[in-house]
This record gives structure tokens, sequence and C-alpha cells, in this order.
């Protein structure tokens, strides 16, 4: 093949690439995988898939603000639940909560929340002193307080967190080390052990997997 016939066909490929790419786009034939949906589910009397999200709540955050699930709405989130007086697990968590923070801080459909398990102890005054110290930016990380009968029930019902059976009362203890991934749609999209900075790592990069499933129409996600 002579050279100009060669140039003469490349020419022609990259003409017509983006077109032939928006074709097989939009023949429906594609499919690109997407993150997990986490929990039980069910079918509607249409057939629809119905998954478990996280219900809704109030609670108050370390700025005595009442949080609810409006206040996540179009958003996603992280939540955790942790306790101020802990010197394991938690320490370890809220700094790379810390660090989510940072790598989200321009991203403002992005929040984080962090649910005490120890709510008699953690008063509004103790939160907001505990944020102040790991650097929690107003409106953007949550530190929340509450009723322990209701934080244990959104934990054990809402967010998964535990298998392990219990009422919200005196002798009730949740410690778990993990870390939620909540999409727009207030379901649970990935656990992460909060301590491990690589899993961290792996929470943060996919915070972008879901950014950039919202561009794709939901009959080729799989």
């Amino acid at each position: 093949m002579k050279p100009h016939h060669k140039k003469f066909l490349v020419l022609i490929v990259i003409l017509l690439f983006p077109s032939i790419l928006y074709l097989f786009l939009k023949s429906g034939r594609h499919h690109i995988k997407t993150l997990e949906i986490f929990g039980p589910r069910e079918l509607n009397e249409k057939g629809d898939t119905i998954f478990h999200v996280i219900p809704d709540f109030e609670f108050t955050n370390q700025y005595g603000k009442l949080i609810s699930k409006k206040d996540f709405e179009g958003k996603f989130f992280v939540a955790d639940f942790i306790f101020t007086t802990c010197k394991t697990i938690c320490p370890k968590m809220s700094e790379q909560m810390a660090n989510i923070q940072e790598k989200v801080k321009d991203m403002d459909d992005v929040l984080l929340i962090s649910h005490t398990v120890d709510p008699e102890e953690d008063s509004v005054p103790v939160l907001f002193d505990y944020a102040k110290k790991m650097g929690a930016k107003e409106g953007k990380w949550h530190l929340v307080t509450g009723d322990k009968k209701r934080l244990y029930d959104i934990a054990r019902h809402g967010y998964l967190v535990t298998a392990m059976e219990g009422d919200g009362g005196p002798d009730d203890f949740i410690h778990s080390e993990k870390f939620l991934l909540i999409d727009k749609e207030s379901r649970i999209r990935g656990f992460y052990d909060g301590t491990d900075p690589v899993e961290v790592k792996r929470l943060t990069d996919e915070i972008k997997v879901l950014k950039f499933e919202e561009q794709i129409p939901r009959k080729e996600r799989r």
C-alpha cells in the first residue's frame, strides 16, 4: 500500500471513530460495571427491585444543630460509629475520616457523618471539642449524638454495621471499625475498614466511581 493511501485510511479512521463509538454506546449492547448495592432487597408489584436504604433520622451535631436525612439529600456521604473516650480503633478512624475530608473538600456533594455510640458521655460540647481536635469542617463533617436506642437501631438496621442483636439498653454496646459509603439514593455502596489506610484509599476511589456512575444511563449499568 502506498504511503499516501495509508495516510488516507488513518484519516478516515480518526474521522469515523467518534461516530462509530457513539453508535456503539447508543445501541445499548454495552454494560458498565458499577459498585455493588448492599443490604436486603425485595420486588414490588411491578417486578422492580426495591433496595435497602438508610431510614429517616434526626440527631444533634457538634454545633447543637438538629441534623436529619434531609440534610443529606442529593449527597454522597461516608458514615461511621465512634465514641470520644475510645483509646483503640476510634482515634485511627477519626484520623482517617479527617483524611477523607481533605480528599473531598472540593466536592460539594460529599459529606461525612460520625455517630457516637456513647451518647451519655458524648454531649454536644464534648463532640464539639473532639471535632475541633480532629479538624472537622462545619457543614462538611457532622459528629452527632442523640437517643441511644435510635442511634443503635440505625446502626444495626440502617447501616448494618453489626449482626449482633441488641436493644440499645444500658448493657448494649456497638464497637465497629466500619466506614460506609452511601449514595445519593441513600443506598449502601461499600463497607471499609476505617483503620486501614489502604481500605480508606479504596473508599475515596469509589466515591469517584459513584460520581462517574451518575453519568451512566440506568439501563447500561450492571
